[in-house]
């Protein structure tokens, strides 16, 4: 299977609408997704996309972690299912982020598109910028997990 690597910035629209770079929609068309599942991190201020057959497997395996008759564990279930929604890509290869979606990570204008393999991330670009990890720092806990 094709990965969603790199990082590609890109502008919102007035509308709040952002372009799938084309190199993520060929991924998309060769899994047949129709659709993106769309929720927000929840640990960073970023948006995840999934291809529908990715988030229907994430689902599927919280769902079987968890017991459906223990309270808080079907709370997690519903809270994280349903802080999610479906996107489409509009004839343009567009799709439409909610402006509170927007609001919740700080996204204006710039963000930046970025692969996480099977997935990928919206972020403000300032914010991921700001986030991201000093090279020296990043290359020391490259190897610290590496060594796992």
């Amino acid at each position: 299977m094709t990965t969603f690597i790199g990082n590609i910035e890109a502008k919102l629209d007035s509308k709040g609408r952002m372009f799938v770079p084309a190199q993520y929609r060929k991924i998309l068309s060769e899994m047949q997704s129709e659709r993106i599942v769309m929720r927000r991190d929840t640990d960073n201020a970023c948006l995840i996309m999934y291809p529908e057959e990715i988030w229907n497997r994430k689902v599927e395996e919280l769902s079987s972690a968890l017991n459906e008759w223990d309270a808080e564990d079907q709370m997690l279930l519903m809270q994280f299912v349903s802080d999610a929604e479906f996107l489409e890509l509009d004839s343009q290869g567009r799709v439409l982020l909610q402006k509170r979606n927007l609001q919740q990570i700080g996204a204006t204008n710039d963000i930046l598109i970025v692969g996480l393999m099977n997935r990928f991330a919206i972020w403000d670009k300032e914010t991921f910028e700001n986030k991201r990890l000093a090279q020296k720092d990043f290359a020391q806990k490259i190897h610290e997990r590496m060594k796992k």
